[in-house]
């Protein structure tokens, strides 16, 4: 019997019941929120403990390596947009008609505003490639089991942090959180995912909340309103004229 149970056992862990790694998992949770293509409305609300201060955006990504992301509103920065190709980017501020590219040492500052900086944006992020990932654990987030992976940088990957923790939900393979760890081991800021609904064909968190934690009271939160995967996007959305025309 004591055979039998073992065998049961060993089988169980050699199945699919278990994730096989942690990179298989991270890149499930991945690929359940990008798609080839996007393009979509998102509200993006930046809250401080001074004021609180909504922008409503448009924007066209190709996986990681283009996108265009037009400010709709409000008024008085309606058609402001940001262009990024590859590692490069560009600001163009609708009221002055100037087009502004992000040098290097502006990287790490915040992109219009929010708790998201320049770096989130322009660096095509592969914590598959760029971390090496281990399952550490299992915690419940908002009632929710998920698979707890700590992902430590590779010595020579150009990444911004000395740790991250990911959350995977169990369910269903979507993040749940993601926390950021400077080189000392402090938390520097995370990212939680919220309100799960069915969007663009599949299912997805509708919510991204970014809270700084060096800033105390400053978060960011992202709402996806319309969102369509996979689609077909010209070449032209990403290119200088289509940056520097007037408000689409």
């Amino acid at each position: 019997m004591k055979k039998l149970i073992l065998i049961i056992i060993i089988t169980l862990l050699n199945s699919n019941i278990f994730p096989q790694s942690a990179k298989e998992v991270v890149t499930k949770a991945e690929n359940a929120i990008k798609g080839k293509t996007s393009h979509g409305t998102v509200e993006m609300t930046v809250v401080t403990p001074d004021y609180k201060r909504t922008l409503k955006m448009e924007s066209w990504w190709v996986g990681n390596k283009k996108a265009l992301i037009v400010i709709k509103s409000p008024r008085r920065e309606r058609g402001n947009k940001t262009l990024k190709i590859g590692n490069e980017m560009w600001s163009y501020l609708a009221n002055t008609e100037t087009t502004i590219k992000i040098p290097p040492s502006m990287m790490l500052q915040s992109w219009n505003g929010s708790d998201f900086t320049n770096d989130d944006l322009v660096r095509e992020s592969n914590i598959q490639r760029d971390y090496d990932l281990k399952i550490t654990g299992e915690d419940k987030i908002d009632g929710v089991k998920c698979w707890k992976i700590q992902g430590i940088p590779h010595p020579d990957a150009p990444v911004v942090w000395g740790k991250i923790l990911y959350w995977v939900r169990q369910t269903d393979y979507l993040p749940a959180k993601v926390e950021y760890y400077d080189e000392k081991g402090v938390l520097k800021r995370y990212m939680e995912f919220k309100e799960i609904k069915k969007m663009g064909g599949r299912k997805l968190p509708t919510v991204w909340r970014m809270v700084n934690m060096v800033k105390k009271g400053h978060s960011t939160s992202f709402k996806l309103l319309s969102m369509k995967f996979n689609v077909k996007i010209p070449d032209r959305i990403f290119s200088f004229q289509e940056l520097e025309k007037g408000n689409r």
